[in-house]
């Protein structure tokens, strides 16, 4: 099948949705969007995914949910950046309802991962790959040989040091929250890499998010022994990687 699939990503702003082209991951028109319901009730986001999918006709077969929590068997295991109703609920059944599709769920920055992987800056990549995505918080999915370890929530890590969790150290957020440059920011964010090698021993890290389209102005200041990327599918990656994960889950029969 290469029909678009639908793929949507939640983000601490907007909620994205675009028909995705499963060969070469470039969208089937344009990217759509709506603000993410304040607050972020299940109920609100399900009427916001059912108008946005309405609106991107070309995408056939299933729906593919990428989320910011741990996603196990299809239901929100945690809440860290959205509201705490979603702990349990049934996502692929709550998109499923919205659009009228067969839908799977999954942690937000695993999508960005497959998607990077599948088609990206991870793609031929061996040994261990580490896929980080700066935004409201830092999303991590980590890749072994082409084969992801889901959900695994680095950006909540402890850094040394009682600097606190690495997410509220150097995401996005706290980058413009506080009005650091890209120098300073790379100070800090360098500290997170750090922290990441010295438990994980990365090969590559792909660097992801909506920060990843001014690559160029931050990533002279930025430190790592492993090989840096920039994510190539930017701030289209959750998007990607959700279509994909739907198209290859619903093939397979999980």
């Amino acid at each position: 099948m290469n029909d678009p699939v639908l793929g949507i990503d939640l983000g601490g702003s907007s909620i994205k949705a675009g028909a995705v082209v499963p060969a070469t991951g470039e969208l089937f028109g344009e990217l759509e969007s709506v603000p993410t319901p304040q607050p972020a009730t299940p109920a609100a986001v399900e009427a916001a995914l059912a108008g946005l999918a309405s609106r991107i006709p070309a995408a056939r077969g299933p729906v593919g949910f990428a989320f910011p929590a741990v996603v196990t068997q299809g239901r929100a295991r945690t809440a860290a950046n959205v509201d705490r109703a979603w702990i349990g609920t049934d996502g692929a059944a709550l998109v499923a309802r919205a659009t009228g599709r067969a839908a799977w769920f999954l942690n937000d920055a695993d999508a960005a991962g497959l998607a990077e992987m599948r088609l990206g800056a991870g793609r031929g990549e061996r040994g261990t790959v580490l896929m980080l995505t700066f935004g409201t918080g830092i999303g991590s999915a980590l890749f072994v040989d082409g084969r992801l370890w889901p959900n695994t929530e680095l950006g909540h890590l402890q850094l040394p040091d009682a600097l606190g969790e690495a997410e509220l150290h150097a995401s996005a957020r706290v980058r413009a929250e506080r009005g650091l440059g890209f120098e300073a920011w790379a100070q800090r964010v360098n500290l997170v890499l750090a922290e990441f090698q010295r438990l994980l021993w990365p090969d590559v890290i792909v660097v992801g998010g909506g920060v990843s389209e001014r690559w160029e102005e931050f990533a002279p200041h930025l430190r790592s022994e492993a090989r840096l990327v920039p994510a190539r599918l930017r701030q289209n990656a959750g998007v990607v990687g959700a279509a994909l994960y739907a198209l290859e889950s619903h093939a397979a029969g999980r």
